[in-house]
Protein backbone atom coordinates (compact mmCIF):
# COMPACT_ATOMS: atom_id res chain seq x y z
CA UNK A 1 0.00 0.00 0.00
CA UNK A 2 1.81 3.12 -1.34
CA UNK A 3 2.06 5.90 0.82
CA UNK A 4 1.89 9.09 -1.32
CA UNK A 5 5.17 11.55 -1.03
CA UNK A 6 4.53 13.88 1.58
CA UNK A 7 2.02 12.25 3.55
CA UNK A 8 2.73 10.44 6.88
CA UNK A 9 2.55 6.83 7.93
CA UNK A 10 -0.46 5.78 10.00
CA UNK A 11 -0.63 2.54 11.36
CA UNK A 12 -4.53 2.58 12.47
CA UNK A 13 -5.42 3.28 9.09
CA UNK A 14 -2.66 0.92 7.20
CA UNK A 15 -4.20 -1.71 9.49
CA UNK A 16 -7.74 -0.81 8.66
CA UNK A 17 -6.58 -0.52 4.70
CA UNK A 18 -5.16 -4.01 4.57
CA UNK A 19 -8.44 -5.42 6.51
CA UNK A 20 -10.89 -3.85 4.22
CA UNK A 21 -9.25 -5.22 1.34
CA UNK A 22 -8.19 -8.78 2.60
CA UNK A 23 -12.01 -9.20 3.85
CA UNK A 24 -13.03 -8.89 0.40
CA UNK A 25 -10.69 -11.40 -1.01
CA UNK A 26 -10.80 -13.79 1.81
CA UNK A 27 -14.72 -13.29 1.42
CA UNK A 28 -14.73 -13.88 -2.61
CA UNK A 29 -12.15 -16.71 -2.33
CA UNK A 30 -12.01 -18.74 0.46
CA UNK A 31 -9.90 -18.88 3.60
CA UNK A 32 -7.85 -21.34 1.71
CA UNK A 33 -8.29 -19.57 -1.86
CA UNK A 34 -5.64 -17.65 -1.68
CA UNK A 35 -2.01 -17.43 -0.23
CA UNK A 36 -0.65 -15.36 2.03
CA UNK A 37 1.86 -14.29 -1.33
CA UNK A 38 -0.68 -13.22 -3.81
CA UNK A 39 -3.15 -12.01 -0.81
CA UNK A 40 0.01 -9.43 0.01
CA UNK A 41 -0.14 -8.70 -4.04
CA UNK A 42 -3.67 -7.77 -3.81
CA UNK A 43 -3.62 -6.08 -0.69
CA UNK A 44 -0.70 -3.71 -1.59
CA UNK A 45 1.70 -4.38 0.88
CA UNK A 46 4.54 -6.80 1.73
CA UNK A 47 4.33 -9.19 4.08
CA UNK A 48 6.84 -7.74 6.61
CA UNK A 49 3.57 -5.63 6.58
CA UNK A 50 0.75 -7.62 7.48
CA UNK A 51 2.79 -9.69 10.18
CA UNK A 52 3.90 -6.20 11.44
CA UNK A 53 -0.03 -5.31 11.79
CA UNK A 54 -1.31 -8.81 12.16
CA UNK A 55 0.93 -11.45 13.12
CA UNK A 56 -0.12 -14.11 11.27
CA UNK A 57 -2.79 -15.21 8.25
CA UNK A 58 -4.64 -16.50 11.12
CA UNK A 59 -4.65 -13.83 13.19
CA UNK A 60 -6.14 -11.70 10.10
CA UNK A 61 -8.74 -14.26 9.37
CA UNK A 62 -9.80 -13.58 13.23
CA UNK A 63 -9.80 -9.65 12.90
CA UNK A 64 -11.54 -10.08 9.79
CA UNK A 65 -13.94 -12.58 10.83
CA UNK A 66 -14.88 -10.48 13.90
CA UNK A 67 -15.18 -6.89 12.50
CA UNK A 68 -17.71 -8.37 9.65
CA UNK A 69 -20.03 -10.37 12.54
CA UNK A 70 -19.69 -6.57 14.33
CA UNK A 71 -20.95 -5.35 11.00
CA UNK A 72 -23.39 -7.55 10.39
CA UNK A 73 -25.19 -8.04 13.72
CA UNK A 74 -25.10 -3.63 13.92
CA UNK A 75 -26.62 -3.76 10.16
CA UNK A 76 -29.37 -5.88 11.18
CA UNK A 77 -29.90 -4.27 14.42
CA UNK A 78 -30.37 -1.65 12.75
CA UNK A 79 -33.03 -2.87 9.73
CA UNK A 80 -34.95 -4.16 12.55
CA UNK A 81 -34.87 -0.81 14.86
CA UNK A 82 -35.75 1.32 11.25
CA UNK A 83 -39.16 -0.72 11.13
CA UNK A 84 -40.61 0.63 14.33
CA UNK A 85 -41.59 -0.96 17.19
CA UNK A 86 -43.99 -3.47 15.73
CA UNK A 87 -42.18 -6.65 16.16
CA UNK A 88 -43.62 -8.26 13.30
CA UNK A 89 -42.28 -6.05 11.45
CA UNK A 90 -38.99 -5.93 12.89
CA UNK A 91 -38.45 -9.67 12.20
CA UNK A 92 -39.94 -8.57 8.75
CA UNK A 93 -37.24 -6.45 8.17
CA UNK A 94 -34.74 -8.21 9.31
CA UNK A 95 -35.35 -11.08 6.57
CA UNK A 96 -35.93 -8.16 4.20
CA UNK A 97 -32.46 -6.88 4.86
CA UNK A 98 -31.11 -10.29 4.47
CA UNK A 99 -32.90 -10.78 1.06
CA UNK A 100 -31.40 -7.76 -0.14
CA UNK A 101 -28.08 -9.40 0.52
CA UNK A 102 -29.07 -13.03 -0.74
CA UNK A 103 -29.32 -10.75 -4.04
CA UNK A 104 -25.99 -9.16 -3.96
CA UNK A 105 -23.46 -10.45 -6.63
CA UNK A 106 -21.18 -11.03 -4.52
CA UNK A 107 -23.12 -13.01 -1.56
CA UNK A 108 -21.01 -16.16 -0.82
CA UNK A 109 -23.11 -17.05 2.30
CA UNK A 110 -21.89 -16.30 5.69
CA UNK A 111 -18.64 -15.38 6.04
CA UNK A 112 -18.04 -16.26 9.91
CA UNK A 113 -20.30 -19.78 9.15
CA UNK A 114 -17.84 -20.37 5.94
CA UNK A 115 -15.09 -20.06 7.98
CA UNK A 116 -15.75 -22.50 11.09
CA UNK A 117 -16.92 -24.89 8.07
CA UNK A 118 -13.15 -24.47 6.72
CA UNK A 119 -11.35 -24.12 10.18
CA UNK A 120 -12.08 -26.40 13.18
CA UNK A 121 -10.10 -24.09 15.58
CA UNK A 122 -11.14 -22.81 18.83
CA UNK A 123 -10.69 -19.44 17.42
CA UNK A 124 -12.86 -19.05 14.81
CA UNK A 125 -15.47 -21.73 16.80
CA UNK A 126 -15.44 -18.83 19.30
CA UNK A 127 -16.00 -15.89 16.78
CA UNK A 128 -18.79 -17.92 14.94
CA UNK A 129 -20.38 -18.57 18.57
CA UNK A 130 -20.66 -14.98 19.70
CA UNK A 131 -21.84 -14.44 15.96
CA UNK A 132 -25.04 -16.34 16.44
CA UNK A 133 -25.38 -15.23 20.07
CA UNK A 134 -25.44 -11.66 18.21
CA UNK A 135 -28.51 -13.14 16.21
CA UNK A 136 -29.78 -15.02 19.00
CA UNK A 137 -30.28 -11.59 21.58
CA UNK A 138 -31.65 -9.69 18.46
CA UNK A 139 -33.88 -12.27 17.30
CA UNK A 140 -35.02 -13.23 21.20
CA UNK A 141 -35.23 -9.46 22.31
CA UNK A 142 -38.17 -9.65 18.87
CA UNK A 143 -40.10 -12.14 20.14
CA UNK A 144 -40.07 -11.18 23.79
CA UNK A 145 -41.27 -7.87 22.62
CA UNK A 146 -44.24 -9.71 21.01
CA UNK A 147 -45.26 -11.35 23.33
CA UNK A 148 -44.11 -15.32 22.77
CA UNK A 149 -44.37 -17.97 25.72
CA UNK A 150 -41.20 -18.49 25.19
CA UNK A 151 -38.61 -16.09 23.90
CA UNK A 152 -35.16 -17.92 23.97
CA UNK A 153 -36.66 -21.00 22.42
CA UNK A 154 -38.63 -18.49 19.63
CA UNK A 155 -35.57 -17.37 19.60
CA UNK A 156 -33.95 -20.16 18.81
CA UNK A 157 -36.05 -21.35 16.18
CA UNK A 158 -35.90 -17.99 14.15
CA UNK A 159 -32.45 -18.24 14.24
CA UNK A 160 -32.34 -21.48 12.51
CA UNK A 161 -34.85 -19.67 9.65
CA UNK A 162 -31.47 -17.06 9.66
CA UNK A 163 -28.97 -19.25 9.12
CA UNK A 164 -31.09 -21.63 7.12
CA UNK A 165 -32.18 -19.59 4.69
CA UNK A 166 -28.88 -18.42 4.44
CA UNK A 167 -27.25 -21.61 3.42
CA UNK A 168 -29.97 -22.13 0.73
CA UNK A 169 -29.13 -18.97 -0.93
CA UNK A 170 -25.65 -19.27 -0.92
CA UNK A 171 -25.60 -22.66 -2.46
CA UNK A 172 -29.30 -23.14 -3.98
CA UNK A 173 -31.24 -20.90 -4.92
CA UNK A 174 -31.23 -17.40 -3.53
CA UNK A 175 -34.29 -15.87 -5.59
CA UNK A 176 -36.43 -16.10 -2.57
CA UNK A 177 -35.09 -17.78 0.45
CA UNK A 178 -34.98 -14.24 1.94
CA UNK A 179 -38.88 -14.33 1.39
CA UNK A 180 -40.00 -18.21 2.29
CA UNK A 181 -38.06 -17.77 5.63
CA UNK A 182 -39.93 -14.38 6.27
CA UNK A 183 -42.93 -16.08 5.96
CA UNK A 184 -42.09 -19.25 7.70
CA UNK A 185 -40.30 -16.47 10.80
CA UNK A 186 -43.97 -14.65 10.89
CA UNK A 187 -46.09 -17.65 11.31
CA UNK A 188 -43.65 -18.47 14.42
CA UNK A 189 -43.73 -15.60 15.75
CA UNK A 190 -47.74 -14.95 15.50
CA UNK A 191 -48.19 -19.01 17.11
CA UNK A 192 -46.07 -18.34 19.75
CA UNK A 193 -47.75 -15.28 21.01
CA UNK A 194 -49.80 -15.63 24.53
CA UNK A 195 -53.08 -16.12 23.71
CA UNK A 196 -55.74 -13.06 25.21
CA UNK A 197 -57.32 -13.53 27.76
Amino acid sequence: MPIPKGSTIDPERTRAAILETATRELYARGLDGIGVAELCTRIGVSKETLYRHFGTKDALVEAMLQARSERVASWLAEAAEAAGDAPGEQLAAVFDALQRWYDDPVFRGCAILNAAAQHHVDAVRTITARHLDRYLDLLTGIAGRAGAVDPPLLGRQLLMLVEGATVIAAHHDAADAGEAARKAALTLLSAAARPSL
